[in-house]
C-alpha cells in the first residue's frame, strides 16, 4: 500500500539553536512519505547556513526559500501560496519543537476515516516541554465543546503546529487569500474559522508534539495559572494590544466567504457583527442569546464582557 503524501511547511526566523532537532523529527516520521518546504524569514543568525547544510543532507526531502523578513503570519501566508498541490495532505511546522515518530502517520489515518470530498483539519493537545524537553504539562487539555463555526470565530483552540489539514482545506484557504493580512490574527486561526465553517475539525486529545517552551517563543501555550493567565489577557484588551481583532477578523470572513456560508451561518455572523456595531443595549440583549461560544465557562464570561465593552 502506498504511504500518504504530506507536505510540511515550515517557517524559519533566527531559530539555529533547535533546527537540527526539529528537522531529524520530521525526517523521522513512520509510515508517510513526506516534503518539507521552508521559507526562513529574513534571519540574521546561522539558520540559513543551518538550513542548507540540510538541504545538502536531504536533498530529496528539502525545498528553501530564504526570502525577506515580513513577519510570521505572512510567512506562513507565503507558504501556502507556494505549496504544492501534488499532495494528499498538508502540515504546519515551527521551528523549535520535536514532533513524535507517528505525528503524522496518526494525523492522516483520523481524517481518512473522515467521509466525503470536504475541507478536513486534524489538531492535537501537545506535550509543552522546557528547553532541554523536560516534560511540563498537556496542553491544551480535552476540550469541553465541540470545534465547530461558533467557536472558531471569537477562539482559537488548535494549535498551529499539531494541524495537518486535505487538499481540500488548502485549496479552500488557497484560492481566496486576504488581500491583507492586518485582519487575519493568526494563520491557525484562520485556517479553523475556514474548515469549520465549511467541512469538519478533528481534535486528538494525546499529544502529538514536545511543544518547547522558551523566553524567544513569539506565541503559544503558557504554564501560568488560570489567574495569571486572565490578568494578562484583560490587561492586554485594556490597554488595546488585543482590540477589535476579533470583529475585523470575523469581517474579513465575511467578505470572502459569506456568500457560499450556509444560511444559518451567515445570519449568525451578520447578526454578530451588526449587534456588535451598535450602542451598549442593543449589545446587551445581543450577547445573553449569542450562539458563538468559548470552551471554558470562564472564557464565555470574557468573551461577553469585551463583547459589551466594545472591544472584541
Amino acid at each position: 500500500m502506498k504511504k500518504p503524501s504530506v507536505q510540511i511547511l515550515l517557517s524559519t526566523y533566527n531559530g539555529a539553536a533547535y533546527l537540527d532537532e526539529q528537522v531529524e523529527s520530521l525526517i523521522n516520521q513512520k509510515d508517510v512519505n513526506i516534503q518539507i518546504l521552508v521559507r526562513d524569514d529574513g534571519s540574521t543568525d546561522d539558520t540559513v547556513a543551518k538550513l542548507n547544510a540540510l538541504k545538502q543532507r536531504y536533498p530529496q526531502q528539502i525545498i528553501l526559500y530564504p526570502e525577506r523578513n515580513v513577519g510570521v503570519i505572512a510567512s506562513f501566508f507565503d507558504l501556502i501560496q507556494k505549496s504544492s498541490e501534488n499532495f494528499e495532505f498538508y502540515a504546519f511546522c515551527d521551528q523549535d519543537d520535536v514532533w513524535m515518530p507517528d505525528k503524522l502517520a496518526r494525523a492522516v489515518a483520523q481524517l481518512r476515516k473522515k467521509e466525503g470530498n470536504r475541507p478536513l483539519m486534524y489538531c492535537s493537545a501537545t506535550q509543552m516541554v522546557s528547553q532541554t524537553l523536560e516534560p511540563l504539562k498537556v496542553w491544551p487539555a480535552d476540550l469541553a465543546r465541540s470545534l465547530s463555526f461558533y467557536n472558531a470565530l471569537i477562539e482559537n483552540v488548535c494549535v498551529g503546529c499539531t494541524m495537518v489539514i486535505n487538499k481540500e482545506t488548502l485549496q479552500l484557504v488557497k484560492k481566496r487569500m486576504p488581500a491583507s493580512l492586518k485582519n487575519i490574527i493568526m494563520h491557525d486561526w484562520w485556517i479553523y474559522l475556514c474548515t469549520s465553517s465549511f467541512g469538519e475539525v478533528v481534535f486528538d486529545p494525546i499529544p502529538s508534539i514536545w511543544y518547547r517552551q522558551h523566553q524567544n517563543n513569539v506565541l503559544g501555550g503558557s504554564t501560568d495559572g488560570w489567574v495569571s493567565k486572565w490578568r494578562k489577557r484583560l490587561d492586554r484588551f485594556v490597554k488595546g494590544k488585543n482590540r477589535y481583532i476579533l470583529s475585523k477578523q470575523a469581517q474579513q470572513f465575511i467578505q470572502l466567504y459569506g456568500q457560499d456560508l450556509p444560511s444559518q451561518m451567515h445570519k449568525d455572523i451578520e447578526l454578530f457583527l451588526n449587534s456588535y456595531q451598535k450602542g451598549l443595549f442593543p449589545r446587551l440583549k445581543y450577547i445573553w442569546q449569542s450562539p458563538f461560544y468559548r470552551q471554558s465557562r470562564l472564557d464565555n464570561w470574557i468573551y461577553k464582557l469585551v463583547f459589551l465593552l466594545g472591544k472584541l
